[in-house]
């Protein structure tokens, strides 16, 4: 069997759900390209990434890497999160034979 990666739209609110699930209703003053850090200050201190990184990787089944993944690049942004979530579920499909989303 085979399973589809979600859509953009689909990722990005899937994203902000995980992250809202951990920063609360804060996160809906934050846009896409706003980085996390700069808009919400001390709600997105190092705890608080390290909790939204294993939100995000128990929503969407993936592993981050601490050492091999820029997280601090990754996770500063919504827009970023989604980036690099879908960059993973494309690894996982090209192990798994998961198909990508219809255009």
């Amino acid at each position: 069997m085979t399973t589809q990666i979600p859509t953009p739209e689909q990722l990005t609110q899937r994203v902000r759900g995980a992250l809202r699930a951990v920063l609360g209703p804060d996160l809906d003053t934050v846009a896409d390209s706003d980085e996390l850090r700069d808009k919400l200050g001390d709600l997105y201190d190092s705890l608080r990434a390290v909790e939204c990184i294993t939100r995000i990787e128990e929503e969407f089944g993936i592993e981050v890497d601490y050492v091999g993944h820029d997280v601090r690049y990754e996770f500063a942004t919504p827009e970023r999160i989604v980036r690099f979530v879908q960059w993973q579920l494309q690894d996982l499909a090209a192990i798994n034979g998961v198909t990508a989303h219809d255009s």
